[in-house]
């Protein structure tokens, strides 16, 4: 960690292609396992669910990460980086209490190479994820994904180039605990297992953390930008970011429930028939 964390601020972005040729490889390797029969009978849904397979480990690695890189790994008396005022300089401040709540008090200038490593490595799969969607020609259908990368990926660089905001990425990132049920409601339903019993219970669990994680995390986020709009760096911008995925996250959550918990209020709001293709363009809804 000592030698690796160095070599990544030097060069972030290369730091940030490598990680996204290892999602690349890890891409690669799960379509070696068995996709149901109903997926490979469509083009879309086959490589929607290799994606999905992707996104998975992606949350499961960093969703766990996030919640568990805290401060309290770090031992009384060891030493860290901390960019102090407005992202002026840094210096070394010795650690003689468990500082967790500092990564969520100070979202601008904490952040420990833990920290940094994570939004490096997350960072690298929004990188693939993104030119996955794009030179696969799936653009139109998943422009929604796209614009939402390109958020991510834009203010991610930012602190990893300015080493500013890293813990606020780390906070970000706490929305992936969600994203693991979420992404597996998707692939449960392009298997069209919507009546079985695993699906039920994930629906369950996946509101959940839908309420906790992501709408929780993203409250937290735009609360902490507003109330310190005054001084933070390139605030507006972030500020943009915010309410545009504020705005994307709670329209999904609207078609969620429509789905999975009101679906008698989707179907009368859409027409049924053979020219309604939504399906397959949306199989997230």
């Amino acid at each position: 960690m000592d030698v690796l964390v160095p070599v990544l601020k030097s060069h972030p972005g290369k730091s940030v292609l490598v990680f996204a040729l290892i999602f690349k490889l890890i891409h690669r390797l799960l379509q070696r396992l068995p996709v149901p029969k109903v997926v490979k009978q469509d083009d879309f849904k086959s490589w929607k669910w290799k994606n999905l397979s992707v996104s998975i480990v992606h949350s499961l690695l960093t969703g766990s990460w996030a919640l568990t890189c805290s401060d309290s790994l770090w031992q009384p008396g060891e030493e860290w980086h901390v960019q102090t005022g407005r992202g002026t300089g840094e210096r070394h401040t010795t650690v003689h209490v468990l500082v967790w709540p500092e990564m969520l008090r100070n979202l601008h200038s904490y952040h420990t190479p833990l920290s940094y490593l994570l939004v490096c490595v997350s960072t690298g799969y929004f990188v693939h994820d993104a030119s996955d969607i794009i030179l696969t020609g799936h653009g139109r259908q998943s422009w929604e994904f796209l614009l939402h990368h390109v958020l991510v990926i834009s203010c991610f660089l930012y602190a990893l180039f300015t080493k500013m905001y890293v813990a606020g990425a780390v906070v970000a990132l706490f929305v992936e605990v969600n994203s693991v049920t979420l992404h597996m409601r998707l692939m449960l339903k392009l298997a069209c297992a919507q009546s079985s019993s695993v699906y039920h219970v994930n629906k369950l669990i996946n509101i959940t953390t839908y309420l906790t994680f992501r709408l929780g995390t993203q409250s937290y986020l735009t609360w902490y930008i507003v109330t310190n709009y005054t001084w933070l760096d390139h605030a507006l911008y972030f500020l943009i970011a915010m309410v545009m995925m504020n705005v994307m996250i709670l329209i999904y959550f609207y078609r969620l429930l429509c789905a999975d918990f009101f679906p008698w209020s989707k179907r009368s709001g859409r027409p049924n028939g053979p020219n309604n293709n939504h399906s397959k363009k949306f199989p997230c809804d």
